[in-house]
């Protein structure tokens, strides 16, 4: 297989976790107990995370403890207490479309951080990508409110610091991606373990349906999504990876219509077209291709990140 076709195959199967992330919003307000964000978080970090670890057999080493502590309150545990309190708070297609601000916010971090260059291209995928996501709630009655709306940004900060840290310091050699994925998801788990004790009551009861929803975060909405994001993350450069989470939005919107019985204008039909062109736009340029005028930052790395390199390599165990 070239090394084109590994390139698409990699994005291809990246660009599931955005869209199983997507579902997210409907597993949320469908099939588990209301308004209980930090049990609905710990829950998917925690369980996931511990299995992995028993499967692994491997602890972090080094300043890999408190790099996995870092990188799993980003890319899991603040995030995804955001994102539930953004779902709770907002209709499904507005919370994903504010979250997907994220690849505006990684185009800046990359060029900073990780020496990625600042391209025309990426500039014109991010004004597509808002356009697009702005006409795909362009409906006539959208409920704002201001709690739901910071924590939307608030998630999409997180995922951006979480993806440039993820590229910039790599995985460790010798540690497999499910237990460096373990590691993320059980820091983020016994991070919020205590929060939502102290915070949240129990629910009174769980139905089988609230079962069913959580073992579906589980599995699908951390264990397997995760170990594919990450793997996008080493294979990808770090702007490629953030439009793919575009497809969230496009997702929430789609299960709306089909589950909810929600609108779907001619309107949002379009701005998902766009949507698609934004992330093929932000996607990496086949060789042989003329290059994009582009402006380069460049950055001193970080002393403690043995990292710059090994965050861009490209080998995945």
């Amino acid at each position: 297989m070239s090394s084109t076709a590994r390139t698409k195959t990699t994005t291809a199967v990246t660009g599931l976790a955005p869209a199983v992330w997507g579902s997210t919003y409907l597993i949320a307000t469908e099939l588990l107990p209301p308004d209980r964000p930090l049990l609905a978080t710990t829950v998917r970090a925690l369980p996931g995370g511990l299995i992995l670890l028993a499967i692994g057999r491997q602890l972090p080493a080094g300043v890999w403890w408190w790099r996995a502590l870092v990188l799993g309150v980003l890319n899991i545990g603040a995030f995804n207490v955001l994102l539930f309190v953004a779902a709770y708070r907002l209709p499904g297609g507005v919370a994903a479309v504010i979250m997907s601000a994220q690849p505006m916010f990684v185009v800046v971090l990359a060029a900073l951080f990780l020496g990625e260059r600042l391209r025309a291209v990426h500039a014109l995928a991010c004004v597509l990508g808002a356009g697009g996501v702005l006409l795909l709630v362009a409906q006539g009655t959208v409920s704002s409110d201001t709690t739901g709306v910071l924590a939307a940004v608030g998630g999409a900060l997180c995922m951006a610091s979480g993806i440039t840290l993820t590229k910039r310091w790599g995985r460790p050699d010798g540690v497999s991606l499910s237990t460096f994925t373990g590691w993320q998801l059980t820091a983020a788990g016994l991070v919020l373990l205590p929060m939502w004790l102290s915070l949240e009551d129990l629910p009174d009861r769980l139905t089988g349906s609230n079962v069913f929803g959580f073992a579906y975060l589980v599995i699908l909405g951390a264990v397997l999504s995760y170990i594919v994001w990450f793997r996008g993350i080493e294979r990808l450069p770090a702007v490629a990876v953030s439009f793919l989470a575009l497809g969230s939005p496009v997702v929430a919107t789609l299960l709306g219509y089909l589950v909810k019985d929600q609108t779907l204008s001619v309107l949002q039909l379009v701005g998902m077209a766009v949507i698609f062109l934004a992330v093929v736009l932000g996607q990496p340029q086949p060789p042989g291709r003329a290059p994009v005028v582009s402006a380069e930052l460049h950055t001193i790395p970080d002393s403690d990140s043995d990292a710059a390199s090994s965050g861009r390599r490209t080998s995945c165990g």
